[in-house]
């Protein structure tokens, strides 16, 4: 799964211990989800779950990933896991001014 196309996205933030997360869809199916740990918290590898990417953020980065996911369109890239490898998600290109 390298880049992979957003069409939906659900978000779960939880009153206990579980992070807040925003699980992703495409084409129906579930795709991976991105998890936001406490600011200042070491970040887990990202991995592949049952073909599931598992993306990991800080709770600062929330706002700005809500933001990009209501641009359309927009895409998942997962490269891989450990270090080396860049994963998150990305608009389409846009025109300048746009």
């Amino acid at each position: 799964m390298a880049l992979t196309t957003i069409d939906t996205y659900q978000v779960m933030y939880s009153a206990n211990s579980f992070f807040p997360r925003i699980w992703l869809q495409s084409a129906g199916k579930n795709i991976g989800q991105l998890i936001f740990h406490p600011n200042g918290a070491a970040l887990p590898p990202d991995t592949s779950t049952s073909g599931q990417a598992q993306v990991h953020y800080h709770l600062d980065d929330f706002e700005n990933v809500i933001g990009l996911l209501k641009t359309k369109p927009v895409s998942l890239l997962y490269s891989g896991s450990g270090g080396g490898f860049e994963n998150g998600i990305e608009t389409a290109a846009h025109p300048v001014g746009s």
